[in-house]
């Protein structure tokens, strides 16, 4: 089972958004036979076993074992992922392209380089999962609180000048570094305003927060 798999299929993504399939793909982290899974959702087993046979036609969930009870065999499923996520590549013919925007300051140009990372890392994982490796991959997530615009300003222009720098040390396009097998990979940078943390969840001393909704750019 995988932690996450990316749905490219626009069948695949259709069944999975079925709000009944989408509770049966979650009950399956575990294995689990169609009376099992229906006592789960409280449902009856024939409406379980027709969504199952759906998701199974799409990939979405496999078989783990045949069990012989009595006259029957009985067939354990689980879902093949831990979790979904839905690739723009299901929706093809309208999916953003990078390549339209190219404006480092523009939040649509970031969704749109989120897009092709959500593709191309869907068919990473699937590639490498089929092949048996592992895959070479590193991110960093935090949040930084700056104090004026300025400031954020700044730290954008000083975060692009290293990367630029280390880049230009590591970069190696040359035909020798191509023909020995050298491999080349996709370097995303974002900086976004984080949510804001919902009124219920903060204390009721908490200093009340600027609103900056329309103050996003560097």
């Amino acid at each position: 089972m995988l932690d996450i798999e990316v749905i490219e299929d626009p069948s695949a993504a259709e069944a999975s958004l079925d709000p009944i399939r989408t509770r049966i793909l979650q009950e399956l982290t575990q294995p689990a036979t169609a009376t099992q899974l229906a006592a789960r959702v409280d449902m009856p087993r024939q409406k379980v076993n027709y969504h199952l046979k759906a998701l199974e036609q799409h990939g979405l969930v496999e078989l783990v074992e045949e069990r012989r009870k009595g006259n029957v065999t009985e067939r354990v499923v689980r879902a093949t992922a831990a979790s979904y996520l839905i690739s723009p590549s299901a929706l093809a013919s309208v999916a953003p392209d990078p390549r339209r925007f190219a404006d480092r300051f523009s939040a649509f140009w970031l969704l749109s380089l989120a897009s092709r990372t959500v593709q191309e890392m869907g068919k990473l994982i699937s590639g490498a999962a089929a092949a048996k490796k592992k895959l070479a991959s590193f991110a960093i997530d935090g949040e930084i609180t700056f104090r004026s615009a300025a400031e954020r300003a700044a730290f954008a222009e000083e975060l692009g000048v290293a990367v630029t720098r280390l880049v230009d040390k590591y970069h190696d396009g040359g035909a020798a570094a191509v023909a020995g097998g050298a491999r080349k990979h996709r370097l995303v940078v974002v900086l976004h305003p984080a949510l804001k943390t919902p009124l219920t969840e903060q204390t009721t001393h908490a200093p009340a927060e600027k609103d900056q909704s329309n103050d996003w750019q560097p």
